[in-house]
């Protein structure tokens, strides 16, 4: 997925049943691929989108997080960390993860694996995708999509 390209028209498992990502279209929606709940730098992330909840709201800017767990144990994870932000699951056969270009090779120490690329993608209200952000580092990154959710509204 490039920038330019338009919100596919694909399904997620979500806590109250599947999520029809072109539902989402209308609004700008900011949408995060990250690796796997209860690991120190995928709960930071979601505890940090879940501190601006409220900022991207006051924007009109939906949320929504995305990874292979199944949806029970994304209740866990919200619950565990009162996180304030939607999760949804592409365990299936990760063709959400396929579409942005989220799922793939990666490595770690020497062993190759398939696995999610942390990154995170914001859409304006038509469904255009106007950011990509790949290869994703915590610290500090919900301020960046904060700060170009903000311009893109403004």
């Amino acid at each position: 997925m490039i920038e330019g390209d338009t919100l596919p028209d694909l399904q997620l498992a979500g806590a109250d049943g599947l999520i029809r990502l072109a539902d989402l279209r209308g609004r700008p929606l900011v949408i995060w691929f990250y690796p796997k709940d209860d690991t120190p730098g995928c709960t930071k992330e979601a505890q940090d989108f879940s501190a601006a909840a409220d900022d991207f709201a006051s924007l009109g800017v939906q949320l929504l997080g995305v990874s292979k767990d199944p949806a029970a144990k994304h209740a866990k994870f919200t619950a565990k960390h009162n996180l304030a932000v939607p999760l949804a699951s592409d365990d299936e056969d990760s063709t959400v993860l396929t579409a942005f270009g989220a799922w793939g090779e990666k490595q770690l120490y020497g062993k190759t694996y398939l696995g999610i690329d942390r990154s995170t993608f914001l859409f304006d209200g038509s469904g255009t995708l106007v950011r990509a952000w790949r290869k994703v580092k915590v610290p500090g990154h919900v301020d960046q999509v904060l700060a170009e959710a903000r311009a893109l509204v403004a």
